[in-house]
């Protein structure tokens, strides 16, 4: 990510509506499995500047973690004590150390060069049972300057995460496109723009006006109340995922040896 794109996401992600939509979608999901746990080892891999680690503490203690020295700064004050700078492809952490894991936009990275030994980093850490609730970029067509500016490496379609998930030793429970209402303006939006000059680095994560703000965001709470429900949606800017760790087969079932 550009190292202006972390300044910006500091000064907006508590109010942004794309922000705070994400984590009202996020809540949906791990309600439904946490609803009365506040006692969960959590980590956040890929952290950025902090503001999901700071959501998740409403479900037990979360460590953060990130690879960036700018998101550091940032997430050493808002997490002390509490923050560890790694690679999601080498976890600085024992096994099973964690109840649940989320990666929130993170294994798309250029610095992610295979997404398999990250998930299965990720498993690693996880306890029996324990959870991932992860999240990406969909649609390569999607690809536009805000995915330059945040180093995109590659954009997913449903099937793609199900199977990476599966080689990685993981079931998944609930999988949906997310960002799917408003989908037709960023859509045309990314489109239109491979018609347009670029006129520099400017960040597509400004924060809105607060009406514009609100009404952005009014979408996601909709959503975030239809995955509630069990509903999922056909198409969307980003696809989010809750799996859980694969248990291990009984020795009684493991295929013998032919000597």
């Amino acid at each position: 990510m550009e190292k202006g794109e972390y300044v910006t996401m500091a000064a907006v992600e508590r109010q942004h509506w794309w922000y705070v939509g994400m984590r009202t979608l996020s809540a949906a999901w791990l309600d439904h499995v946490f609803a009365s746990r506040r006692d969960l080892h959590i980590l956040d891999a890929g952290c950025g500047t902090g503001g999901d680690a700071l959501f998740l503490r409403r479900y037990g203690t979360v460590i953060g973690l990130d690879y960036a020295a700018e998101a550091a700064a940032f997430v050493g004050e808002r997490l002390p004590g509490r923050f560890a700078r790694g690679s999601v492809l080498d976890l600085p952490f024992a096994e099973h150390s964690f109840d649940l894991v989320t990666s929130y936009d993170v294994l798309y990275h250029t610095g992610v060069p295979d997404e398999i030994p990250a998930l299965r980093e990720v498993r690693r850490v996880l306890r029996p049972e324990g959870h991932l609730l992860l999240r990406l970029p969909a649609y390569e067509w999607l690809r536009s300057r805000h995915d330059r500016q945040v180093h995109t490496r590659r954009r997913y379609v449903a099937s793609e995460v199900r199977q990476m998930l599966a080689r990685a030793g993981f079931v998944v429970e609930r999988l949906s496109y997310v960002l799917s209402l408003l989908f037709p303006l960023p859509a045309t939006t990314r489109l239109l723009e491979r018609f347009q000059p670029d006129h520099g680095e400017a960040s597509a994560m400004e924060l809105p006006g607060t009406l514009l703000n609100t009404i952005l965001y009014l979408p996601m709470a909709f959503e975030a109340n239809w995955l509630k429900m069990g509903g999922t949606f056909p198409y969307g800017l980003s696809i989010l995922c809750l799996a859980r760790v694969k248990p291990a087969l009984p020795k009684t079932m493991l295929p013998r040896m032919v000597k």
